[in-house]
């Protein structure tokens, strides 16, 4: 299987979309518009979807909204297959029932955060993922180590894999050059770009898939550039990247989950509101989302 084609048999690979999550005004839950949102980032060329992340705003949720998010992107996709929920939690007990709840509604597999509220030590980061990979459901571990204050460096990822806790990892810490240490150190570890302003840098160094952000108002565009930037046709990918890039970078900003939804906005897709702590953006940061967001649509990126 290459890099940019999706089947059954490792469908972490490919685009799958960190989906943002659609409130009502009353910060209520619009399960219906978050179907109507699975369906049509796979309509436009992604691969998938990955539910209850960061950009989902899964801290926020109580469990039974959690849950049905789930079931919801499952059903939307056609196929769970396509579907990634994320099973981040304070406990790894609770990260395995989480586990649990994606392999009961048929999903392909799960993306899990070290722990993060506990500065775990590489045994205890090992323990957490052998806890969730008893599921049997692939793992991908995400590594975030801003927010988590754990770093899953390359030498700690190979011995993850090596336990047969994980199959892939997505890479967030921005310092591409672990790709290469990564590929040498477990070769068979599958390498997702992680974020979005560093994309071409990865795709060139052999990533086989993206956890993304902003294919939420731009799929079509995203996916080209994407599935250029793996095939190695810089010809195309370069100028893609570059109009793209202003845009891209607020993926790896604090303030992403409202910069997203804002550009989703500008872009007719309904982005709406963030539950709190997260408030709507204002000031110098709203006008430079604005700005890179209404380029792109100048652009004629979509």
């Amino acid at each position: 299987m290459t890099a940019t084609t999706w089947n059954t048999d490792r469908p972490w690979r490919g685009i799958m979309v960190a989906t943002t999550l659609p409130f009502r005004e009353d910060l209520t839950v619009d399960h219906d518009a978050y179907a109507e949102h699975v369906a049509w980032l796979i309509a436009n060329g992604c691969d998938g979807v990955v539910p209850n992340g960061s950009l989902g705003e899964y801290q926020t949720l109580t469990d039974a909204e959690r849950a049905q998010v789930v079931r919801t992107a499952v059903d939307a996709a056609g196929d769970g297959a396509r579907v990634m929920p994320g099973v981040a939690a304070y406990g790894s007990a609770e990260s395995r029932r989480w586990a649990e709840q994606a392999a009961e509604a048929g999903c392909g597999s799960v993306l899990l955060l070290p722990p993060n509220t506990y500065r775990a030590d590489p045994t205890a980061v090992r323990a957490h993922y052998t806890e969730a990979a008893r599921v049997g459901i692939p793992v991908v571990a995400y590594n975030n180590p801003f927010d988590t204050k754990v770093d899953l460096t390359p030498d700690l990822l190979a011995r993850l894999h090596g336990d047969g806790s994980i199959v892939a990892v997505k890479e967030f810490s921005g310092d591409v050059r672990r790709a290469y240490e990564i590929a040498e150190l477990a070769p068979e570890l599958d390498l997702l770009i992680g974020a979005d302003d560093v994309l071409l840098e990865l795709a060139v160094a052999g990533a086989v898939g993206w956890i993304a952000g902003y294919p939420n108002a731009f799929p079509a565009s995203c996916a080209e550039l994407y599935r250029a930037a793996v095939a190695g046709d810089l010809t195309t990918a370069l100028p893609l990247y570059k109009s793209l890039h202003s845009l891209l970078r607020w993926d790896s900003k604090t303030e992403f989950v409202q910069s997203i939804k804002l550009s989703m906005d500008i872009a007719g897709r309904p982005g709406g509101p963030t539950r709190p702590p997260r408030h709507p953006l204002t000031g110098t940061i709203e006008a430079a989302v604005r700005t890179a967001t209404e380029k792109a649509v100048a652009n004629g990126h979509r």
